[in-house]
């Protein structure tokens, strides 16, 4: 029997990064059910819609049964494990995210981790992954992200696979308990690329607003790294390779 995969992203359902995940776990053997935001989440954290009614709608033409829905990642996850889902999954997958999800700061902001969360947080084996882009390639997937430029196309679905085959290899073989593994993947990734345990750089970003005439508006800069050690993400990213760090939420629970 098939294993079965629940995706999600926080880039959105038409995100072509998210499809080309969809793609390459369906040939990875998994059986895939997507339920994803309808529109981008990124940033959001762990936030549920608490305040509001959240809609839910079929998504054709996925290649896997497929849900989009206007929520964060955590409801969606939560919608559909509680809600929707035909069958139970064997591994939760959140991504693949429109560049890299490396830092602290940017850990603990990330829809694609709290996406992954959840799933962890039912008791399943999760997975966030995400591709470091060089900024003006960002921008260019930022504004259309349904579209990925030809140049990027082996490397995302280089990164896809290794997801797929990442997330088919833990199952069975994680600990109970509140784990995520995080993936990064350099933006030249290729089926060779190697991957290193990591841990999230310790970056400050001090204020990530400016003024405008009527009060603040988001303005991202890159902060100042007091990664005292080695072994970051960032830095395994910097030499190229693929940055595997492991959240074990359960942890902060025990003495």
């Amino acid at each position: 029997m098939k294993p079965t995969a629940l995706l999600t992203n926080d880039d959105g359902i038409n995100a072509a990064f998210l499809h080309a995940l969809v793609d390459a776990c369906i040939a990875q053997g998994f059986h895939v059910l997507v339920a994803a935001p309808s529109g981008e989440r990124s940033w959001i954290g762990r936030a549920f819609s608490r305040h509001r009614e959240v809609t839910v709608a079929e998504y054709p033409n996925l290649g896997a049964r497929a849900w989009s829905i206007d929520g964060t990642p955590s409801d969606c996850i939560n919608i559909a494990l509680g809600h929707l889902l035909p069958v139970k999954p064997d591994v939760v997958i959140s991504g693949l995210n429109i560049g890299f999800n490396a830092t602290m700061p940017l850990c603990l902001s990330s829809g694609t981790l709290a996406g992954a969360t959840e799933g962890t947080a039912w008791g399943y084996p999760a997975v966030a992954c995400s591709l470091d882009l060089e900024q003006s390639l960002f921008e260019r997937v930022h504004r259309a992200s349904s579209i990925c430029p030809p140049e990027l196309r082996p490397h995302l679905e280089a990164a896809c696979r290794h997801t797929a085959r990442f997330a088919h290899g833990i199952i069975g073989h994680t600990t109970p308990g509140l784990q995520v593994h995080s993936l990064n993947y350099p933006s030249g990734v290729n089926n060779h690329t190697g991957m290193e345990r990591s841990v999230p750089a310790l970056v400050r970003h001090g204020s990530l607003f400016k003024r405008n005439a009527t009060g603040f508006q988001f303005a991202w800069n890159d902060g100042a790294n007091f990664s005292t050690e080695q072994q970051t993400d960032l830095a395994v990213l910097e030499r190229g390779l693929i940055s595997h760090t492991v959240f074990d939420f359960g942890r902060t629970a025990s003495l």
